[in-house]
């Protein structure tokens, strides 16, 4: 199983310290979200279809 390649939300900040949140797709059947502040910290792991339905309802909120 490959490791985790977590990339930085393009709505994050780009100053250190910042609030920044990092997003692994590279793993089969798993989306992972991480604090960038606390890379060895918790990280949440969804499915694609739970992580889905949380983007389009952050979305849907914002519009």
């Amino acid at each position: 199983m490959p490791a985790y390649e977590f990339v930085k939300s393009s709505h994050s900040g780009g100053n250190a310290g910042q609030e920044c949140v990092e997003v692994a797709r590279n793993r089969p059947g798993t989306i992972a979200v991480r604090d960038s502040k606390t890379p060895h910290g918790p990280m949440l792991q969804v499915v694609p279809d739970t992580w889905t339905t949380f983007i389009r309802s952050l979305h849907y909120a914002h519009a």
